[in-house]
C-alpha cells in the first residue's frame, strides 16, 4: 500500500485500507484481490474526504469472503461489492445497455491488495471484449437504453400534466440518464458515474422539451443504423 502514501490525509483512504486489511485477515483463504473504484481510483476527485468509498473484494470461489454490504464507517459511506473472480470476468465481457455506466469499474481500479496482478486481467478482459465488439452490438444495446429513456420521458410528461411535479422530475432525471447512456453507446464512450454521464453529454439540467429532442435525434440515428425503434408484433417476437 506504499503507492497510496500520498493519500494519507484523506480519511476515505484510511477507511478503505482498514476494510481491505480486515477482509484479508478474516478471510485469508478466500480473498484474491481488493481494490477501490470510482472517484478514489481516478485520484482527481474533490470529495474532500466526504465522498463514498467504492470497494471491490474479489474471491477465488463463489459464495466465499465477506457479504456485499453498504454501511457508514466513521461517517464515510462504504459500498462493498464482493464477486468471485470468474463471475467478475464474465461481467467484464458483457456489453449491456448500461455499459457506459459500468465499464469504468472494470477499467479504472486501484489495488489495495493484488499480489497476482488480477486487476490487470480484469481490465484486459474488458478492453479485449470492446475491441471484438461489432457495431451492431452497440446499436442493440443503445436501443434498449433508448426504450428506457423514452418510457421515462413519456411518464414524466404525463405526470407534469397531472401536476405531479416531484414524480415528474424524478422520471425526467431517469430520462436524462438513459439518453446520456444511449449517447455513450453510440459513441463507445463510458462515464465515471451517472452525474458524469449527464454532464458530459450536455443533458444535466435539460428540460422536458430538450430531452425529448435528444431522444428524437437518437431514434433517427438508430433507424439509420439499420433498425427503427418502432416495429411490429412479429419484430418483437423475432427478438
Amino acid at each position: 500500500m506504499d503507492d497510496l502514501q500520498e493519500h494519507r490525509d484523506d480519511p476515505r483512504w484510511d477507511v478503505a485500507e482498514r476494510v481491505a486489511t480486515a477482509a484479508r485477515r478474516r478471510f485469508p483463504a478466500d480473498v484474491l484481490a481488493v481494490a477501490v473504484h470510482g472517484p478514489l481510483a481516478h485520484g482527481d476527485d474533490d470529495g474532500g474526504g466526504d465522498g463514498e468509498v467504492g470497494l471491490l473484494v474479489v474471491t477465488y470461489r463463489p459464495g466465499t469472503g465477506p457479504p456485499a454490504a453498504t454501511r457508514r464507517v466513521d461517517g464515510i459511506l462504504v459500498d462493498l461489492t464482493v464477486a468471485a473472480a470468474e463471475e467478475r470476468l464474465r461481467q467484464a465481457r458483457q456489453l449491456t445497455s448500461r455499459w457506459p455506466l459500468t465499464a469504468d469499474r472494470h477499467v479504472t481500479t486501484r489495488a489495495l491488495h493484488d499480489p497476482t496482478g488480477w486487476l490487470r486481467t480484469l481490465r484486459d478482459e474488458h478492453l479485449g471484449r470492446l475491441a471484438r465488439a461489432r457495431p451492431a452490438e452497440f446499436s442493440t444495446a443503445a436501443r434498449k437504453a433508448w426504450y428506457r429513456g423514452s418510457a421515462a420521458h413519456a411518464r414524466a410528461a404525463r405526470l407534469a400534466e397531472w401536476y405531479e411535479t416531484d414524480q415528474a422530475l424524478l422520471m425526467l432525471g431517469e430520462a436524462r440518464l438513459a439518453a446520456a447512456t444511449v449517447s455513450g453507446l453510440l459513441s463507445r464512450t463510458y462515464f465515471r458515474d451517472p452525474g458524469d454521464a449527464v454532464r458530459r453529454t450536455g443533458l444535466a439540467g435539460a428540460d422536458m422539451t430538450e430531452v425529448g429532442a435528444v431522444l428524437a435525434r437518437q431514434s433517427a440515428e438508430l433507424t439509420a443504423r439499420g433498425r427503427p425503434v418502432d416495429g411490429t408484433v412479429d419484430d418483437l417476437l423475432d427478438g
